[in-house]
């Protein structure tokens, strides 16, 4: 793995072909370009602490594909959700780099995303969901409320 991607902010391999972190600089997208990443999905306002004024610009000249799901960190919808779904699996066979302003939106989608639809025993997928925090009251309702609407009773 190259030198730059631990230098990330909260930076988290999750697979061979998925990463999370939080907000990267313009320096740290070359790395990520550089480690073989195809896609680049950022979850963060573009407000968020630390954005990039041009991201995605950043991004397509670096050569991959930029997909912005901006999350408002006090409401996180189990719609942000589905769109974060419907990337991931539109872009399956490829590496995805994942960041949001500091790894927590994209950890508890993450956490979501592997028990659902990636079937990851839960203590793992927990257990990198707890490497980057406790999610707070508004995200564990999310979590919890997603969860309870895809598993059948």
């Amino acid at each position: 793995m190259p030198q730059g991607l631990q230098q990330i902010y909260q930076f988290l391999a999750i697979s061979e072909a998925i990463a999370t972190a939080g907000q990267p600089t313009a320096e740290q997208l070359t790395a990520i370009q550089q480690a073989g990443y195809q896609v680049v999905i950022n979850l963060a306002l573009p407000t968020s602490d630390g954005a990039l004024p041009d991201e995605a610009g950043l991004v397509r000249q670096l050569g991959m594909e930029y997909i912005a799901i901006p999350v408002a960190w006090e409401q996180p919808t189990p719609e942000d959700c589905d769109r974060f779904f419907a990337a991931l699996d539109q872009h399956q066979g490829q590496r995805i780099f994942v960041h949001c302003a500091a790894n927590m939106r994209v950890s508890a989608f993450m956490y979501l995303y592997r028990r659902l639809r990636q079937a990851t025993d839960e203590a793992i997928a927990q257990a990198d969901l707890q490497r980057i925090w406790q999610p707070n009251a508004t995200w564990q309702a999310l979590i919890d409320g997603y969860l309870q609407k895809a598993e059948p009773s």
